[in-house]
Protein backbone atom coordinates (compact mmCIF):
# COMPACT_ATOMS: atom_id res chain seq x y z
CA UNK A 1 0.00 0.00 0.00
CA UNK A 2 1.64 3.38 -1.07
CA UNK A 3 1.55 6.10 1.58
CA UNK A 4 0.42 9.88 -0.45
CA UNK A 5 3.21 12.27 0.05
CA UNK A 6 0.76 15.10 1.28
CA UNK A 7 0.54 13.16 4.41
CA UNK A 8 4.52 12.39 4.55
CA UNK A 9 5.27 15.89 4.21
CA UNK A 10 2.59 17.03 7.27
CA UNK A 11 4.42 14.33 9.79
CA UNK A 12 7.62 15.79 9.31
CA UNK A 13 6.46 19.18 9.61
CA UNK A 14 4.44 17.91 13.02
CA UNK A 15 8.11 16.21 14.16
CA UNK A 16 9.98 19.28 13.72
CA UNK A 17 7.73 21.59 15.58
CA UNK A 18 7.45 19.10 18.33
CA UNK A 19 11.43 18.93 18.30
CA UNK A 20 11.67 22.46 18.50
CA UNK A 21 9.75 22.77 21.58
CA UNK A 22 11.58 20.35 23.44
CA UNK A 23 14.60 22.35 22.62
CA UNK A 24 12.67 25.46 23.60
CA UNK A 25 11.85 23.92 27.08
CA UNK A 26 15.75 22.49 27.70
CA UNK A 27 17.32 25.79 27.12
CA UNK A 28 14.63 27.73 29.74
CA UNK A 29 15.35 25.01 32.22
CA UNK A 30 19.17 25.95 32.04
CA UNK A 31 18.69 29.56 32.17
CA UNK A 32 19.44 31.28 35.52
CA UNK A 33 16.72 32.35 38.12
CA UNK A 34 17.39 34.53 41.15
CA UNK A 35 17.18 32.80 44.56
CA UNK A 36 17.55 29.18 43.22
CA UNK A 37 21.01 28.61 44.54
CA UNK A 38 22.69 29.37 40.70
CA UNK A 39 23.66 32.64 41.26
CA UNK A 40 25.92 34.42 39.63
CA UNK A 41 29.78 34.25 41.31
CA UNK A 42 29.84 38.09 42.43
CA UNK A 43 26.33 37.18 44.58
CA UNK A 44 28.07 34.17 46.46
CA UNK A 45 30.94 36.24 47.72
CA UNK A 46 28.78 39.00 48.57
CA UNK A 47 26.54 36.36 50.69
CA UNK A 48 30.10 34.91 51.85
CA UNK A 49 31.45 38.23 52.84
CA UNK A 50 27.89 39.04 54.95
CA UNK A 51 28.29 35.57 56.61
CA UNK A 52 31.63 36.33 58.24
CA UNK A 53 31.31 39.80 59.55
CA UNK A 54 32.91 39.45 63.02
CA UNK A 55 31.58 40.58 66.62
CA UNK A 56 32.58 44.15 67.37
CA UNK A 57 33.30 44.93 71.29
CA UNK A 58 34.27 48.16 72.33
CA UNK A 59 37.04 48.58 75.36
CA UNK A 60 34.95 49.07 77.55
CA UNK A 61 32.63 45.54 77.43
CA UNK A 62 35.82 43.51 77.42
CA UNK A 63 38.09 43.15 80.55
CA UNK A 64 41.00 41.06 81.94
CA UNK A 65 40.98 39.25 85.36
CA UNK A 66 43.13 41.49 87.63
CA UNK A 67 45.02 40.36 90.97
CA UNK A 68 43.18 42.17 93.76
CA UNK A 69 42.25 41.47 97.63
CA UNK A 70 38.91 40.44 98.50
CA UNK A 71 37.74 41.34 102.36
CA UNK A 72 34.76 38.42 103.24
CA UNK A 73 31.45 40.34 103.77
CA UNK A 74 29.03 38.69 106.37
CA UNK A 75 25.80 40.68 106.76
CA UNK A 76 22.74 39.98 108.59
CA UNK A 77 19.59 41.74 109.76
CA UNK A 78 17.13 41.71 112.10
CA UNK A 79 14.75 44.09 114.17
CA UNK A 80 16.57 46.18 117.44
CA UNK A 81 15.48 44.99 120.96
CA UNK A 82 15.67 46.81 124.53
CA UNK A 83 17.00 43.82 126.73
CA UNK A 84 16.44 46.23 130.29
CA UNK A 85 12.71 45.70 129.64
CA UNK A 86 10.57 44.89 132.87
CA UNK A 87 7.34 44.34 133.78
CA UNK A 88 5.51 46.01 137.04
CA UNK A 89 2.71 42.97 138.27
CA UNK A 90 1.00 42.95 141.05
CA UNK A 91 1.45 41.37 144.06
CA UNK A 92 -2.04 41.32 145.33
CA UNK A 93 -5.21 40.87 144.37
CA UNK A 94 -7.25 44.13 144.93
CA UNK A 95 -8.52 47.84 143.18
CA UNK A 96 -6.60 49.46 140.99
CA UNK A 97 -7.17 52.88 142.54
CA UNK A 98 -4.89 55.12 140.02
CA UNK A 99 -1.72 54.43 137.98
CA UNK A 100 0.11 58.07 137.55
CA UNK A 101 1.84 57.13 134.34
CA UNK A 102 1.12 56.76 130.65
CA UNK A 103 2.81 55.18 127.74
CA UNK A 104 5.94 57.71 127.14
CA UNK A 105 5.88 58.65 129.81
CA UNK A 106 10.00 58.66 132.07
CA UNK A 107 9.96 56.82 135.05
CA UNK A 108 13.25 56.35 138.19
CA UNK A 109 13.69 53.22 139.34
CA UNK A 110 11.83 53.13 142.73
CA UNK A 111 9.88 55.84 141.64
CA UNK A 112 5.97 54.93 142.90
CA UNK A 113 3.63 54.76 139.52
CA UNK A 114 0.45 53.71 141.00
CA UNK A 115 -1.62 51.97 143.77
CA UNK A 116 -3.48 49.09 144.67
CA UNK A 117 -6.63 48.85 147.05
CA UNK A 118 -4.46 46.77 149.98
CA UNK A 119 -7.51 46.24 152.60
CA UNK A 120 -7.35 42.97 152.78
CA UNK A 121 -3.24 42.44 153.33
CA UNK A 122 -3.44 45.38 155.71
CA UNK A 123 -6.66 43.53 157.50
CA UNK A 124 -4.37 40.61 157.75
CA UNK A 125 -1.08 42.31 158.70
CA UNK A 126 -3.08 43.93 161.74
CA UNK A 127 -4.38 40.16 163.10
CA UNK A 128 -1.09 38.70 162.78
CA UNK A 129 0.28 41.72 164.75
CA UNK A 130 -2.80 40.30 166.99
CA UNK A 131 -0.98 37.04 167.94
CA UNK A 132 2.17 38.28 168.08
CA UNK A 133 0.80 40.36 170.87
CA UNK A 134 -0.98 37.21 172.21
CA UNK A 135 1.98 35.05 171.72
CA UNK A 136 4.06 37.13 173.21
CA UNK A 137 2.10 37.25 176.77
CA UNK A 138 1.82 33.32 176.50
CA UNK A 139 5.47 33.10 176.65
CA UNK A 140 5.58 35.47 179.62
CA UNK A 141 3.43 33.04 181.55
CA UNK A 142 5.40 30.31 180.98
CA UNK A 143 8.96 31.48 181.54
CA UNK A 144 7.18 32.96 185.02
CA UNK A 145 5.47 29.25 185.60
CA UNK A 146 8.84 27.52 184.54
CA UNK A 147 11.17 30.25 186.96
CA UNK A 148 8.36 28.79 190.03
CA UNK A 149 8.41 25.31 188.94
CA UNK A 150 12.38 25.55 189.14
CA UNK A 151 12.67 26.57 192.64
CA UNK A 152 9.94 23.72 193.79
CA UNK A 153 12.02 21.46 192.21
CA UNK A 154 15.10 22.27 194.68
CA UNK A 155 13.19 21.99 197.22
CA UNK A 156 11.59 18.89 195.77
CA UNK A 157 7.88 20.13 196.02
CA UNK A 158 7.98 18.80 192.33
CA UNK A 159 9.27 16.20 190.37
CA UNK A 160 11.93 16.46 187.72
CA UNK A 161 9.11 14.90 185.40
CA UNK A 162 6.73 17.88 186.20
CA UNK A 163 9.84 20.54 186.10
CA UNK A 164 10.64 18.74 181.99
CA UNK A 165 7.12 19.60 181.22
CA UNK A 166 7.33 22.89 182.28
CA UNK A 167 10.47 23.51 180.25
CA UNK A 168 8.15 21.95 176.94
CA UNK A 169 5.85 24.20 177.67
CA UNK A 170 8.12 27.39 177.46
CA UNK A 171 9.44 26.45 174.74
CA UNK A 172 6.35 25.72 173.09
CA UNK A 173 6.05 29.19 173.63
CA UNK A 174 8.90 30.64 172.51
CA UNK A 175 8.33 28.80 168.94
CA UNK A 176 5.03 30.40 168.63
CA UNK A 177 6.01 33.55 169.56
CA UNK A 178 8.34 33.24 166.83
CA UNK A 179 6.11 31.85 163.88
CA UNK A 180 3.98 34.76 164.65
CA UNK A 181 6.83 37.34 164.27
CA UNK A 182 7.48 35.52 160.64
CA UNK A 183 3.75 35.48 159.48
CA UNK A 184 3.44 39.19 160.27
CA UNK A 185 6.92 40.04 158.74
CA UNK A 186 5.73 38.31 155.64
CA UNK A 187 2.57 39.95 155.44
CA UNK A 188 3.94 43.28 155.93
CA UNK A 189 6.81 42.21 153.43
CA UNK A 190 3.70 41.92 150.89
CA UNK A 191 1.68 45.14 151.36
CA UNK A 192 5.67 46.80 151.04
CA UNK A 193 5.72 44.76 147.54
CA UNK A 194 1.80 45.31 146.74
CA UNK A 195 2.90 48.75 146.15
CA UNK A 196 3.49 49.71 142.50
CA UNK A 197 6.88 51.01 141.70
CA UNK A 198 9.39 51.22 138.89
CA UNK A 199 11.93 48.58 139.20
CA UNK A 200 14.31 50.38 136.45
CA UNK A 201 14.49 53.51 135.35
CA UNK A 202 13.35 54.17 131.68
CA UNK A 203 9.94 55.06 129.44
CA UNK A 204 6.56 53.42 130.09
CA UNK A 205 6.01 51.59 127.08
CA UNK A 206 2.74 50.12 127.28
CA UNK A 207 -0.08 49.90 130.38
CA UNK A 208 -1.93 47.01 130.62
CA UNK A 209 -4.86 47.97 133.15
CA UNK A 210 -6.69 51.38 133.93
CA UNK A 211 -7.51 52.96 136.99
CA UNK A 212 -10.72 51.11 138.56
CA UNK A 213 -9.68 47.70 137.52
CA UNK A 214 -9.90 44.56 139.45
CA UNK A 215 -6.53 43.45 139.25
CA UNK A 216 -5.72 39.56 140.47
CA UNK A 217 -2.06 38.08 141.84
CA UNK A 218 0.62 38.34 139.28
CA UNK A 219 -1.04 40.34 136.62
CA UNK A 220 0.51 42.91 134.16
CA UNK A 221 0.63 46.21 134.92
CA UNK A 222 3.00 48.41 133.04
CA UNK A 223 5.58 47.73 131.10
CA UNK A 224 8.83 50.13 131.35
CA UNK A 225 11.51 49.76 128.49
CA UNK A 226 15.26 51.41 129.04
CA UNK A 227 16.95 52.25 125.54
CA UNK A 228 19.95 53.13 126.85
CA UNK A 229 21.14 50.22 124.87
CA UNK A 230 19.82 48.58 122.41
CA UNK A 231 20.53 44.30 120.71
CA UNK A 232 19.72 43.39 117.35
CA UNK A 233 19.15 39.68 117.26
CA UNK A 234 20.00 38.50 113.59
CA UNK A 235 21.15 34.83 112.04
CA UNK A 236 23.84 33.77 109.73
CA UNK A 237 24.77 30.75 107.48
CA UNK A 238 26.56 27.93 109.45
CA UNK A 239 29.00 28.15 106.60
CA UNK A 240 30.12 31.65 107.92
CA UNK A 241 29.11 31.55 111.53
CA UNK A 242 33.23 30.10 111.90
CA UNK A 243 34.33 33.56 111.20
CA UNK A 244 32.48 35.55 113.67
CA UNK A 245 33.79 35.50 117.50
CA UNK A 246 31.91 37.64 120.55
CA UNK A 247 33.05 40.95 120.55
CA UNK A 248 33.87 41.39 117.25
CA UNK A 249 33.26 44.84 115.76
CA UNK A 250 30.12 45.70 113.43
CA UNK A 251 28.65 48.65 111.61
CA UNK A 252 24.77 48.85 112.27
CA UNK A 253 23.02 50.99 110.18
CA UNK A 254 19.31 51.50 111.06
CA UNK A 255 16.23 51.93 108.92
CA UNK A 256 15.89 55.47 108.05
CA UNK A 257 19.57 56.56 108.63
CA UNK A 258 22.35 57.10 106.32
CA UNK A 259 25.11 56.30 108.51
CA UNK A 260 26.46 53.39 110.15
CA UNK A 261 26.72 53.46 113.98
CA UNK A 262 29.28 51.13 115.73
CA UNK A 263 28.44 48.11 117.44
CA UNK A 264 29.68 44.50 118.96
CA UNK A 265 28.94 41.36 118.66
CA UNK A 266 27.60 40.15 122.23
CA UNK A 267 26.90 36.62 121.94
CA UNK A 268 26.31 33.68 119.29
CA UNK A 269 23.90 30.72 119.59
CA UNK A 270 25.30 27.30 120.33
CA UNK A 271 23.25 26.02 117.61
CA UNK A 272 21.37 26.19 114.49
CA UNK A 273 17.37 26.95 114.72
CA UNK A 274 15.44 24.36 114.68
CA UNK A 275 14.79 23.24 110.68
CA UNK A 276 16.93 25.59 109.58
CA UNK A 277 20.77 26.07 109.01
CA UNK A 278 20.75 29.46 110.65
CA UNK A 279 22.24 30.30 113.67
CA UNK A 280 21.45 33.75 116.15
CA UNK A 281 24.29 36.26 116.22
CA UNK A 282 23.08 39.00 118.94
CA UNK A 283 24.68 42.81 118.55
CA UNK A 284 24.73 44.99 121.49
CA UNK A 285 24.54 48.78 120.63
CA UNK A 286 25.06 51.84 122.60
CA UNK A 287 21.43 54.02 122.96
CA UNK A 288 22.46 56.69 125.08
CA UNK A 289 21.20 59.53 123.30
CA UNK A 290 17.97 57.09 122.57
CA UNK A 291 17.86 57.64 118.75
CA UNK A 292 16.72 54.51 118.30
CA UNK A 293 13.54 52.94 119.25
CA UNK A 294 13.23 49.19 120.18
CA UNK A 295 11.22 47.68 116.73
CA UNK A 296 13.45 49.13 114.16
CA UNK A 297 14.90 47.27 111.77
CA UNK A 298 18.57 47.70 111.22
CA UNK A 299 21.22 45.64 109.64
CA UNK A 300 24.51 44.71 110.84
CA UNK A 301 27.73 44.32 108.69
CA UNK A 302 30.82 42.63 109.33
CA UNK A 303 34.13 42.51 106.84
CA UNK A 304 37.19 40.81 107.84
CA UNK A 305 39.95 41.72 106.06
CA UNK A 306 41.90 39.32 102.83
CA UNK A 307 45.88 38.24 103.50
CA UNK A 308 45.72 37.02 100.51
CA UNK A 309 45.53 38.35 96.61
CA UNK A 310 43.15 36.33 94.32
CA UNK A 311 42.32 36.67 90.87
CA UNK A 312 38.55 38.66 90.21
CA UNK A 313 36.92 39.20 87.27
CA UNK A 314 33.54 42.36 86.93
CA UNK A 315 30.58 40.46 88.58
CA UNK A 316 28.26 41.12 85.48
CA UNK A 317 30.64 38.69 83.55
CA UNK A 318 29.58 35.58 85.37
CA UNK A 319 26.92 34.07 83.52
CA UNK A 320 25.09 30.51 85.04
CA UNK A 321 23.60 27.81 82.62
CA UNK A 322 23.01 23.93 84.17
CA UNK A 323 23.87 25.28 87.49
CA UNK A 324 27.31 26.04 86.12
CA UNK A 325 29.35 29.96 86.12
CA UNK A 326 30.68 30.37 82.63
CA UNK A 327 32.43 33.54 81.32
CA UNK A 328 32.71 34.55 77.40
CA UNK A 329 36.21 35.11 76.56
CA UNK A 330 37.57 35.83 73.51
CA UNK A 331 40.44 33.64 71.97
CA UNK A 332 42.08 33.88 68.48
CA UNK A 333 39.33 36.16 67.19
CA UNK A 334 36.53 33.87 68.37
CA UNK A 335 34.27 33.30 71.21
CA UNK A 336 34.66 30.43 73.74
CA UNK A 337 33.03 29.54 76.70
CA UNK A 338 34.82 29.03 79.65
CA UNK A 339 33.10 27.37 82.83
CA UNK A 340 34.70 28.67 86.02
CA UNK A 341 34.53 28.02 89.69
CA UNK A 342 34.12 30.96 91.66
CA UNK A 343 34.65 31.85 95.62
CA UNK A 344 34.41 35.03 97.11
CA UNK A 345 32.45 38.41 96.82
CA UNK A 346 32.28 41.90 97.10
CA UNK A 347 28.63 43.42 96.07
CA UNK A 348 30.07 47.23 97.00
CA UNK A 349 33.06 47.08 94.05
CA UNK A 350 30.95 45.05 91.31
CA UNK A 351 33.68 41.86 91.53
CA UNK A 352 33.95 38.09 92.19
CA UNK A 353 36.93 35.88 92.51
CA UNK A 354 37.44 33.19 90.30
CA UNK A 355 39.58 30.29 91.71
CA UNK A 356 39.68 28.12 88.68
CA UNK A 357 39.30 28.29 84.61
CA UNK A 358 40.60 31.51 83.81
CA UNK A 359 43.96 32.65 83.18
CA UNK A 360 45.26 35.80 84.37
CA UNK A 361 45.78 37.14 80.57
CA UNK A 362 42.78 35.65 79.38
CA UNK A 363 40.31 38.33 77.54
CA UNK A 364 37.30 38.38 78.53
CA UNK A 365 33.12 39.57 78.08
CA UNK A 366 32.90 42.34 80.87
CA UNK A 367 28.96 42.04 81.03
CA UNK A 368 26.99 39.35 79.52
CA UNK A 369 24.84 39.47 75.90
CA UNK A 370 22.25 37.72 74.42
CA UNK A 371 22.41 35.55 71.10
CA UNK A 372 25.97 34.79 71.35
CA UNK A 373 27.68 31.53 69.94
CA UNK A 374 30.71 29.92 70.53
CA UNK A 375 33.00 29.97 67.97
CA UNK A 376 31.46 33.25 66.36
CA UNK A 377 34.18 35.75 65.74
CA UNK A 378 34.84 38.63 67.39
CA UNK A 379 36.91 41.75 67.68
CA UNK A 380 37.58 44.48 70.28
CA UNK A 381 37.22 48.08 68.32
CA UNK A 382 38.45 51.67 69.41
CA UNK A 383 35.39 53.41 71.38
CA UNK A 384 34.95 56.24 68.47
CA UNK A 385 33.87 53.12 66.40
CA UNK A 386 30.93 51.70 68.79
CA UNK A 387 27.94 53.30 67.26
CA UNK A 388 29.50 52.35 63.62
CA UNK A 389 29.98 48.48 65.18
CA UNK A 390 26.75 48.59 67.41
CA UNK A 391 24.89 49.04 63.85
CA UNK A 392 27.38 45.92 62.23
CA UNK A 393 26.72 43.77 64.96
CA UNK A 394 22.99 44.96 64.45
CA UNK A 395 22.92 43.66 61.05
CA UNK A 396 24.61 40.63 61.57
CA UNK A 397 21.72 38.83 63.32
CA UNK A 398 21.03 36.47 64.17
CA UNK A 399 25.04 36.77 65.41
CA UNK A 400 24.11 39.92 66.85
CA UNK A 401 26.09 40.70 70.16
CA UNK A 402 22.76 43.00 72.03
CA UNK A 403 23.73 43.43 76.36
CA UNK A 404 21.41 42.03 78.35
CA UNK A 405 19.43 44.42 79.72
Amino acid sequence: MKISSKYTRRGIWVGGALLGLVVIALALALVPRPGNGSAPQGGAGKDKEKAVVPLEFTPAEVARPVLAKMPVVIEFSGPLVAPRTAVVRAKASGTLLSLAVAEGSRVKAGQSIGEIDLSDLQTRVSERSAMVESAQASLLEAERQHTANVGLASQNFISSTALQTSQARLDAARAQLKSAQAQLSVSRIGVKEASLAAPISGIVGKRHVVPGEKVSAEQQVVTIVDLGSLELAGSVGTHEVSLLRAGQEVQVRVEGQRESVPGRIDRISPAAETGTRAIGVVVSLDNKGERYRAGQYAQARVELADDASRLTIPAGAVGQASGQDFVWAIENGALVRRIVITGRKDPAGGRIEVSKGLAPETQILAARFDNLKEGAQAKVVPQRAAASASAATRASAPASSTPQS
